[in-house]
């Protein structure tokens, strides 16, 4: 009833009969869903534009060899584009699926106290088709192109698990592009925006924490539990309806809403911002890549008469040293200088820096980011007009 009188407050010419043959989830309801619709096209211009700045910074380092991890331990090499495809195919993923909810998304309608439409089909004297005719004005004018099919006193609340299931989604996206910066933060190889006055630590005046990355996923991982909260709310609904939905909801629904806008204001901000240390990220493949590159100069020595299972122990010896040396010593890395001292792999000797050239060692890397950014300028083009509605330039740290 307090929803039904607030409404009426609003709409002064409507009171008289804003409750006639309905529930008050007639009121509520349609009206939350119109909410719904609302709020996902915010989410919907905010999660654009993050995509937007994710497929210009994947574009801009599509080549730029990086070390990769597995397990958070050095692997083959990949570029910074093509790890940032990563993060930007979750995030079109989600758009993706925003796109399919708001398109099926339906309103209640005109269903009455228990779903059967008795009050409105005794309004009309029996007449079935003008009840079916007022769902249907009732639908189109709130700007719906169909309603619920079939409704107890309220909406499925598998309605909510859907829209804060895909919330969640939208979160865990961010928190994984934002756990990432964290990580290679600490490798000092890529940052997030840093202002100029900023304090990184109240007690150690050199740190740059990565603050803002590490707020989007504090607020992300409250996001996340949200869906397991209206999972809740849509099983334990008994029968036609039970009211121990309603006080959640009004919680749950604006909070994932509200947590999501500001997770993906931060997740712009930051993606638009971010910096990269070449030198940095060039010294750490350096550091590993004379690992990598053994199977490549074992290649290239039996190809130019070796002994490869002789060469095979040889290099395998030389790793094994050259790995004791930098973890024992934390000494550099001299695999490459124990290769070239040794006269197994004399007919390699003059092309070891060749053979060491970072961007043989990405693959497809830069191609794999161009034939991607293909699909997602396609969606760009499709939904340009969404492009910079928001803005994402100031953000409070």
């Amino acid at each position: 009833m307090a929803h039904v009188h607030a409404f009426g407050v609003q709409c002064p010419t409507a009171m008289p009969i804003l409750h006639l043959g309905a529930t008050s989830c007639f009121i509520a309801d349609n009206t939350e869903l119109i909410q719904i619709r609302d709020s996902l096209r915010l989410v919907k211009r905010k999660l654009i534009q993050v995509i937007s700045y994710l497929r210009e910074f994947a574009d801009k380092y599509k080549s730029m060899a990086t070390l990769g991890f597995t397990h958070y331990q050095p692997a083959q090499l990949v570029t910074i584009g093509k790890r940032a495809t990563l993060w930007l195919q979750d995030f079109l993923i989600d758009f993706e699926s925003l796109d399919h909810l708001l398109s099926g998304l339906p309103l209640r309608g005109v269903k009455g106290t228990t779903g059967t439409q008795a009050s409105f089909l005794e309004l009309f004297e029996g007449d079935h088709t003008k009840v079916l005719a007022l769902d249907k004005f009732v639908t189109k004018s709130c700007g719906f192109s169909k309603s619920i099919p079939v409704s107890g006193q309220t909406y499925t609340r598998k309605l909510d698990f859907q829209v804060c299931s895909l919330l969640s989604a939208i979160a865990q996206s961010a928190y994984k592009m934002g756990g990432d910066i964290r990580l290679l933060a600490n490798l000092k190889e890529i940052e997030e925006p840093f202002g100029k006055q900023q304090v990184g630590s109240s007690a150690m005046a050199y740190k740059r924490n990565p603050m803002r990355s590490e707020r989007m996923c504090s607020l992300a991982r409250y996001v996340i539990n949200m869906a397991k909260n209206t999972a809740d709310t849509a099983c334990s609904q008994w029968l036609e309806r039970t009211l121990d939905d309603s006080a959640n909801r009004r919680l749950t629904l604006p909070e994932a809403f509200l947590g999501v806008d500001v997770v993906l204001t931060l997740a712009s901000n930051v993606v638009n911002g971010l910096h990269v240390w070449p030198n940095v990220v060039h010294s750490r493949v350096m550091s590993e890549l004379p690992f990598m590159a053994t199977e490549v100069i074992l290649m290239a020595a039996v190809k130019r008469g070796g002994d490869r299972q002789v060469l095979h122990e040889a290099i395998r010896d030389h790793s094994m040293a050259a790995a004791a040396r930098v973890k024992g010593e934390g000494a550099p890395n001299d695999l490459l200088e124990r290769i070239a001292n040794d006269a197994l792999f004399e007919s390699v000797h003059g092309d070891l820096q060749n053979l060491m050239d970072p961007n043989l060692f990405v693959g497809r890397s830069p191609q794999q980011v161009d034939e991607f950014l293909g699909i997602v300028d396609a969606v760009l083009d499709a939904h340009k007009g969404l492009i910079g509605e928001v803005s994402t330039d100031k953000v409070e740290v």
